[in-house]
């Protein structure tokens, strides 16, 4: 028998003791439960032989090519990650050969900044390969500090001998967890999927499924874009403070525009390195975006509703897996999101209309198919002076009682013909009180299929005019009634001023002075109201605007505010109308016992101004220029000429009815240098008042005519005859005398027959 030396003893036993040390690692580390377990058996085992203070076993997450481990701190475990290419376990790892480092501060390889973060000094170091059988490098062990000496090559193999014995133990552990790890993330997947698809509140969505992308994906900040097919812009909902903003941008713009009208992923892992990135929103903003994942949302029939965007990945790029995820993500939430968009679009519809209606000056009441109340505008609620706990869910026939019940006469009318039903200034009972009410009832219909139409209920409008009518009884015994409809149409600006061709008329009371002396006050405006009264009577009957009272004179206008085609014709009509009726009046009053009340009218078409005039206390819309001042001269002139109705030449020449009128003269008015031409109309005279019209009308013409020419004995002879048919015109014997004046005295060759009034 051979003897062993000390040496080869003491080998041998190291031996036997390393096998027995594997082979207990081996055991130990298969029997643990979880990775941690494993992980945290063999790092004692490892600095416990190998003499060092601390240790750490590191395995690499492919995913994202970090290495990571898990410490445990208190009742905690927590993960520590770093890049798999740094630090002296990153250089093991990717070389795949052990590293020994006696003075870590002067290898390029260490990273200080670990030593600086937890205040722990590295004196040596030792770092091994996790390799599996077929040489694949799945970690690194690193054991740091060696309590006495330094480490050795020794202890480089026994760790290497350790982490190749437990590797493949260690690589179906992290196959295991990867596998429970993934399983947890699709059954937190669909609980969140479900849980962001619970709310039909676009808004709220939005937030909740950029919230949770974000988190799935450990990104920074996630956006979600939806498109406005309006007006073609992608849309986000963002929570502001307490409550949600909104932002736009247009569906072809930047990376998430360039998703959507293509359709495709974009993944930027370094994004000022892409030409399609725009650093702007970065300069504005102060953000720094590292990478972009930026997916299309597509609905069930593969069109493009919108757009997911993640930004900055904690740990590095977005890569495939982070594509995948965020894919399934958004085609899960896609329907919902489409629901919740269309959701909200209808939600927006029911919003604007419930605001249109509660806006609405008037009143508005809807009944459904059976007859009952379903909606009550605020308006209505005024009108019917009731309140939406009184009249809700009431049927109509109820409601709609008593002396209201024509309004169910009206809606059963409607319902019958599918035919809209209009009732103008009807009478309303609300509460106490009675209404003046304008009402349409409108069949209320709804599309079905193949273009048929189903009736589903009335909408009645209700019109409160009663405030109107009131006050438009009162304005009108103060102005024109027509002034006061456009008043209360809110037609102010026809009374604004303007330049405007119409016909002014001017009428007066003779001898009024003396008549107010015999009458007394009290008589006097008994005398005027019924004077009055029936000479507005006549004006408005053709269209005319009563301007003012002046006194016993009246002045009037046709034309205003709105025009007519024959305002010229309305007006001659009108004082026609007027001396008649004072016929009628006079023929009364001398039956009584009572002088009669004789008029002068004159009327003038011209360029004139309307509007309100006066001070912002009192205002008075009237008409003011030249026309209206030849109009009321005319009207002085009738005394001159014992004429009833002149008219200037103007108005005259614009007639289009043939009207029984003479010549009058051809006048220079006070005030004027250029001559008018003035007519007499005649036709208030009846054959008693004034036979043979027809025969006086000739020899007057003649007359005139005669005058023209110097034809002095002839005019004479004419007028003269005139005045045998009828007496009292004043103006034939004015022509006789005047003919006898100018025979006397001849106006010379260039008079042109223009007589000059001195008065007014």
């Amino acid at each position: 028998m051979s003897v062993k030396t000390p040496t080869a003893a003491s080998n041998e036993k190291q031996q036997i003791h390393q096998m027995g040390l594997l082979l207990r690692v081996a055991r130990d580390v298969a029997a643990q439960d979880t990775l941690d377990e494993m992980l945290r058996s063999i790092v004692e085992v490892s600095t416990q032989e190998t003499g060092a203070e601390s240790g750490t076993l590191f395995l690499n997450d492919e995913s994202n090519n970090e290495l990571y481990s898990r410490v445990a701190e208190g009742g905690t475990v927590r993960e520590i990650r770093m890049i798999n290419s740094s630090g002296v376990a990153g250089h093991v790892f990717t070389t795949g050969e052990g590293a020994i480092v006696d003075d870590p501060y002067s290898d390029p390889r260490f990273n200080q900044a670990v030593d600086k973060q937890t205040g722990y000094l590295t004196h040596s170091l030792l770092c091994a390969p996790v390799r599996t059988a077929k040489g694949e490098v799945i970690g690194v062990l690193q054991v740091l500090n060696k309590q006495q000496g330094l480490f050795t090559k020794e202890d480089l193999r026994l760790l290497e001998e350790m982490t190749s014995l437990c590797a493949i133990t260690l690589r179906s552990r992290q196959f295991m967890d990867g596998m429970h790890a993934a399983r947890e993330r699709e059954l937190k997947f669909l609980d969140l999927v479900a849980d962001v698809t619970s709310d039909l509140d676009l808004g709220t969505m939005l937030i909740k499924v950029v919230g949770e992308a974000a988190r799935m994906l450990q990104a920074d900040r996630a956006t979600l874009f939806l498109n406005d097919d309006k007006t073609n812009e992608l849309f986000s909902r963002v929570a502001m403070g307490d409550s949600i903003g909104e932002i736009r941008t247009p569906n072809h713009v930047g990376i998430a525009g360039a998703v959507f009208t293509s359709g495709r992923t974009i993944n930027i892992p370094y994004a000022y390195a892409d030409l399609r990135f725009n650093p702007a929103f970065d300069q504005r903003t102060g953000y720094f975006t590292r990478s972009i994942l930026c997916v299309p949302i597509m609905n069930k029939s593969g069109k493009t509703i919108g757009v997911t965007q993640v930004l900055n990945r904690k740990g590095g790029p977005f890569n495939s897996e982070d594509e995948a995820r965020l894919k399934a993500f958004t085609a899960q939430v896609a329907m919902s999101l489409e629901s919740a968009k269309l959701f909200d679009q209808v939600q927006q519809v029911k919003n604007y209309n419930e605001s249109m209606l509660q806006s609405m000056s008037n009143g508005v009441v809807t009944l459904n198919d059976e007859g009952a109340i379903v909606t009550c505008n605020a308006a209505a609620l005024r009108i019917l002076r009731t309140s939406l706990d009184q009249v809700l869910n009431r049927k109509a026939e109820e409601y709609f009682s008593a002396a209201n019940t024509w309004i169910i006469d009206r809606i059963k009318a409607v319902r019958e013909s599918l035919q809209s039903d209009i009732t103008m200034d009807a009478e309303l009972l609300a509460g106490k009180d009675k209404l003046s009410i304008n009402l349409t009832v409108q069949p209320l219909m709804s599309q079905e299929e193949q273009g048929a139409t189903k009736n589903i209920g009335t909408m009645l409008m209700v019109e409160d005019v009663s405030g109107e009518k009131r006050m438009k009884s009162t304005m009108s015994r103060y102005m024109d009634p027509r002034l006061a409809d456009q008043l209360l149409s809110g037609g102010e600006e026809l009374l604004g001023g303007k330049s405007v061709t119409a016909t002014v008329l001017f009428s007066d009371v003779r001898n009024f002075t003396t008549m107010t002396e015999e009458l007394g006050a009290q008589g006097t405006v008994t005398l005027l109201n019924d004077y009055f009264t029936l000479m507005v009577d006549c004006i408005q009957k053709h269209g005319g605007m009563l301007d003012k009272f002046i006194g016993d004179a009246i002045m009037a206008v046709f034309g205003l505010p709105l025009p007519h085609d024959d305002d010229e014709d309305r007006s001659v009509l009108a004082a026609i109308g007027m001396i008649s009726e004072l016929n009628h009046f006079n023929a009364g009053r001398a039956a009584a016992g009572k002088k009669p009340v004789e008029i002068g009218v004159g009327m003038n078409t011209d360029s004139i101004v309307s509007g309100n005039i006066g001070s912002p206390k009192r205002m008075d819309y009237t008409v003011i220029g030249d026309g209206v001042n030849l109009a009321s001269r005319l009207e002085s002139a009738c005394k001159q000429y014992g004429a009833g109705i002149l008219i200037s030449e103007n108005t005259y020449r614009k007639l289009k009815g043939t009207y029984r009128v003479r010549e009058v003269d051809r006048v220079v008015v006070k005030g004027k240098t250029e001559p008018v031409g003035v007519f007499e109309v005649l036709d208030y005279f009846t054959e008693e008042s004034f036979p043979s019209l027809t025969d006086f009308l000739g020899h007057y013409k003649n007359g005139i005519l005669a005058y023209r020419k110097q034809k002095w004995d002839k005019a004479i002879a004419e007028f003269g005859q005139c005045l045998k048919l009828h007496r009292t015109d004043k103006l034939s014997q004015i022509y006789v005398e005047r003919s006898e004046q100018m025979k006397e005295n001849p106006p010379g060759d260039d008079w042109n027959g223009v007589w000059v009034l001195k008065s007014k």
